[in-house]
Order: structure tokens, then sequence, then C-alpha cells
């Protein structure tokens, strides 16, 4: 298994793998410039990760020499799975989310209702919408709730 515990030295490169992943996949969504190429910085983030032990903690990464992923919990909530881009598409994202169901008891989540990738994603991987929804935070998006 490639999937640890997360460490220190790993968070520059999951900050990494956040920011480029949130520029591809939500800034055609939020259109949010100041955001996502202004405040989102991969040092600010690193070091916002390693100011918040809690967030360590509870974060796991893909790492077969390099670091192509990670997932973080939340108790029984996966509050993030991404896969680097350059890597996606090779079963990476499989793995990190059937280790935070079978390892991590993971039971639910959240999903950008406009993402229709990730929900497929989920969906194929025994989890449900259930109907709840919720604002993503300071925007007008809605976060769709998922269940196993």
């Amino acid at each position: 298994m490639n999937i640890r515990k997360a460490q220190t030295d790993d968070l520059s490169r999951v900050a990494e793998i956040y920011v480029f992943n949130n520029r591809v996949n939500f800034f055609p969504i939020f259109k949010d410039e100041k955001f996502s190429f202004g405040e989102l910085q991969v040092v600010s983030l690193a070091d916002h990760y390693f100011k918040k032990d809690e967030i360590l903690k509870n974060m796991y990464v893909y790492d077969d020499g390099v670091i192509r992923g990670f997932i973080q919990m939340n108790g029984r909530e996966l509050c993030k799975i991404y896969v680097d881009t350059f890597f996606q598409g090779r079963g990476i994202g499989e793995e990190l989310l059937e280790y935070a169901i079978r390892t991590l008891h993971a039971e639910y989540l959240w999903a950008l209702e406009k993402n229709s990738r990730a929900i497929s994603f989920y969906e194929k991987h025994g989890f449900s919408l259930t109907g709840e929804k919720k604002f993503e935070e300071d925007t007008t998006e809605y976060l769709v709730k998922m269940e196993r």
C-alpha cells in the first residue's frame, strides 16, 4: 500500500496538489481570479497546514516515491481528496477513496454541486446523493451531501 499518514515535510507538496487542482477544477465555476491566483498560494497554504495540528493528524498521502495525492478526514467525513492533475486517471483517487472508506471509515462527504465529474466518481464507489445541500462558504454555489 502506498498510502501513509502525512508528515510535516509533505505539506508543501500537499498544498501544491490542492492549489493546482483548485485552479483547474474550481476556477471555471467560481471565476474568482483574486482568490484563485492571489489568495490561494502554495507557500501560504502549506504554512496554514503547518500551524494547524488537527489538519496534519487527519491527512494521508499517496506516496510511491512521489506524493501523487492526499485525503483529509474529519471524523467520518471525507473533507478532501485530491490527486495531482498530472497523475489523474491512474487509479490513485480510487485507492485513496477506498482507503478512506475501508481504513478510516469514511461515511459521507460534501461535493460541489456543479462538479459532476467528482459526483460521478463518488457514485461509482458507493456514495449516493442525500438531497441535502448547503452553500459553499462565501459563495453562491451549493455543496451536496453524499453518503455511503
